[in-house]
């Protein structure tokens, strides 16, 4: 099939699923349109860059830079669709289903490399846009499909021999979702070892990496974001940041989180898993170690998780951490078919039995994604967006708060925010390590004047009568993807507009 025609295939498939998961959104969370998102984190991503877009710096609090995006490449686009079109959320929509449509497109030509067969390589193309993982993420505000476009480019630009061109897309690719930085190594092994290759192998990704190093540094104290403080929760990076864990963590998670992996690549369509080792194989015999090194990803990412800088598996919510992999998985996995290839021009028939059977394979998970889309985004515009549009209405202007979900609340309530968990407030990772006596510290330190926390997990806290008064709560009768069923809004005895608050003292 030529490639308009490919093209406009492509397309449609994605216009079905999408059209899918909205149409069960609809159904399911009210007319919420194209407006909602089925994480709180998408709109921290919007509340930076809104901030941004006004002139108020890389900030989560209007003129307090921080490190609080592990996505900046993301969240600096938004940014920028923002200041040309207004702060809409269909931006974050719009350049979701474009990464979508180039992660496909050259997850298409990624096959034809490997393969030369135009067939695979259409084939590739409509099993990424097909899969629920890929449209959950062109429609979540997150950048996952902006990663997955980097990714599979920089393996095609690696497989034309393009490395200057990989590399760079690689480096981008690791500010989009920094779980890609394995690839750097993968991409240079799998290449001539010359010094000038070398060079711009490494040397690209570091040059791109460096200046969010930096501002890395500036503003929490760390090479890592504030959000990688925040949730790491051992490993490599872990431990190197003050995290302790036992051993017998770093043998038993590798194991768990590549069990994961394979049952998410399975939840994704049965048979990537099943081809996917063959596929691996075929790669080698035809091309040996630079095509089999940097495909090796898709057993080490797993591994690489686990050891590195583990905070949730390889299926974390839909697979957020992994969805960058997805087209280089659907692309390996044809390889498998490569011996099919002289049978199905023989017998058509036998060839485009295989097509429809994979395709058909896809179409059961999208119906369930779509089925979890619609209550993801259900639970957080219930709750979060709720919460978020009451704290506009109820609270004084300048009201200073304190949350454990910091995206939608602040966004739509416009309020100075101190984040308990640490993503946009890395002062408070110190005293989270002590438990909630530490957090209770931290907070009679910066005296917020309302305290908007989960009680189930801040049971301490929430008990504090003496400090803490409820004043309003949201509670879900089916609760999918927020982190508990309630979500309680306390008044704190700092409150500056209550009858006798206390006094403060400054947070350093």
């Amino acid at each position: 099939m030529k490639g308009r025609a490919a093209a406009v295939l492509t397309l449609a498939v994605l216009a079905a699923g999408l059209g899918l998961f909205l149409l069960r959104e609809r159904q399911i969370a009210g007319p919420v349109g194209l407006q909602g998102f089925p994480l709180d984190d998408s709109w921290i991503h919007l509340q930076f860059a809104r901030n941004l877009a006004e002139g108020r710096g890389f900030a989560y609090n209007p003129g307090v830079p921080v490190a609080g995006s592990t996505a900046p490449l993301w969240t600096l686009l938004l940014a920028v669709l923002f200041a040309v079109g207004g702060a809409h959320v269909v931006w974050a929509k719009f350049a979701g289903v474009l990464g979508a449509l180039g992660a496909a497109w050259l997850a298409r030509r990624l096959a034809i490399q490997w393969t030369g067969e135009p067939g695979l390589g259409l084939m590739a193309a409509l099993l990424t846009v097909g899969s629920a993982p890929i449209v959950w993420g062109a429609l979540s505000g997150m950048e996952v499909t902006l990663a997955a476009l980097l990714v599979t480019g920089a393996l095609a630009a690696h497989a034309a021999g393009r490395s200057t061109r990989a590399s760079a897309l690689i480096g981008a690719a690791v500010l989009a979702r920094p779980e890609s930085v394995l690839l750097v190594p993968l991409l240079w092994l799998g290449g001539p070892l010359t010094f000038s290759r070398s060079a711009a192998s490494l040397g690209i990704p570091a040059g791109l990496l460096l200046p969010w190093m930096a501002f890395n540094v500036r503003t929490s104290g760390w090479l890592l974001p504030a959000t990688a403080a925040a949730k790491i929760e051992g490993g490599l990076v872990g431990f190197l940041s003050g995290a302790r864990e036992s051993a017998a963590a770093f043998f038993w998670r590798p194991w768990q989180f590549e069990r994961e992996w394979v049952g998410w690549l399975a939840s994704v369509n049965v048979l990537l898993p099943v081809l996917i080792v063959p596929g691996l194989w075929m790669l080698w015999r035809r091309y040996g170690r630079a095509g089999v090194v940097p495909a090796s990803i898709l057993i080490l990412h797993p591994l690489g998780m686990a050891l590195l800088a583990p905070y949730r598996g390889p299926a974390f919510q839909e697979g957020r951490y992994s969805i960058q992999l997805l087209p280089l998985a659907v692309a390996v996995a044809l390889m498998a078919l490569l011996p099919l290839v002289s049978v199905a021009r023989s017998r058509p028939i036998v060839g485009r039995a295989f097509c429809a059977l994979l395709v058909i394979t896809c179409v059961p998970p999208l119906a369930r994604g779509a089925e979890r889309y619609a209550w993801a985004v259900q639970n957080i515009d219930a709750m979060q967006v709720h919460l978020g549009r009451w704290v506009g209405e109820h609270t004084p202007g300048g009201a200073r708060l304190a949350l454990n979900d910091v995206g939608a609340i602040v966004y739509f309530g416009r309020r100075e925010a101190v984040d308990v968990m640490g993503l946009i407030t890395p002062a408070i990772i110190p005293y989270r390590r002590q438990g909630e006596a530490g957090v209770l510290r931290y907070l009679e330190r910066a005296c917020p004047d309302y305290l908007i926390i989960f009680p189930a997990w801040f049971p301490e806290l929430s008990a504090r009568g003496d400090r803490f008064k409820p004043v309003y709560r949201v509670r879900l009768e089916r609760n999918t993807v927020a982190g508990a069923d309630e979500m309680v809004v306390y008044e704190t005895v700092w409150n500056r507009w209550g009858l006798s608050p206390r006094s403060c003292p400054a947070v350093s």
